[in-house]
């Protein structure tokens, strides 16, 4: 399988593992719980009633299968991990680096796109200012007045705008490599069973082993 490929194995590999964990946690599956009516403390002639509790999962019979089905997935998870990183080692790319380095890149990018669209602007507000006089009883007074607010770029727009281009266009090339490898690259890995098969399918094949 390709790199692509080997995420959604490591995705399924990981769910195969948390509903096999649910089963385990649950301790309806791991303990069994009777109830016994004592009948015959009340009548001497009666039969006790020994009452047993359901179990709430089709595989409480067969909760060690389940565990050691549980370490054999985490074995596959190690197998397809150790594959994964034997294959990127053959890469001139680090992928992951390349990676983070690009989320940076966007995130560096989005911001100068935001800074490039702010723009000169002049407002009047309405009593928005305020100052102090004296009346005509020589006291000091306060008053309201208008206000005009100027805002204005503080920085160069056309540079941060290209900086925000040549981070885009850089992002864009390295995404395509990376797209290329997750395409190309081989990985020395089979899963023991068909991707797209369902937990009760793969999990009763493997208790039947």
């Amino acid at each position: 399988m390709n790199l692509k490929d080997t995420f959604r194995a490591q995705n399924k590999l990981q769910a195969l593992m948390d509903e096999a964990s649910d089963i385990l946690q649950d301790r309806g599956n791991t303990l069994k719980v009777t109830t016994t009516h004592l009948r015959s403390k009340v009548m001497p002639d009666a039969q006790d009633a020994v009452v047993e509790e359901s179990a709430p999962s089709e595989y409480a019979e067969h909760i060690n299968q389940v565990a050691t089905f549980l370490m054999a997935m985490l074995t596959e998870r190690e197998k397809l991990s150790a594959a994964i990183c034997a294959a990127k080692s053959k890469l001139t790319l680090d992928m992951d680096s390349e990676t983070g380095l690009n989320r940076a890149r966007q995130g560096l990018a989005d911001t100068f796109r935001r800074m490039a669209a702010l723009r000169n602007s002049e407002v009047v507000i309405a009593n928005g200012g305020s100052g102090y006089r004296f009346n005509g009883e020589g006291n000091q007074v306060s008053y309201r007045c208008d206000a005009k607010r100027v805002t204005t770029i503080h920085f160069d727009r056309n540079k941060i705008r290209g900086m925000a281009t040549e981070l885009s266009r850089k992002a864009d090339e390295v995404s395509a490599k990376l797209d290329q490898c997750l395409v190309n690259t081989a990985v020395d890995y089979t899963l023991p069973f068909e991707m797209n098969d369902s937990f009760e399918t793969i999990l009763s094949d493997f208790i039947q082993r």
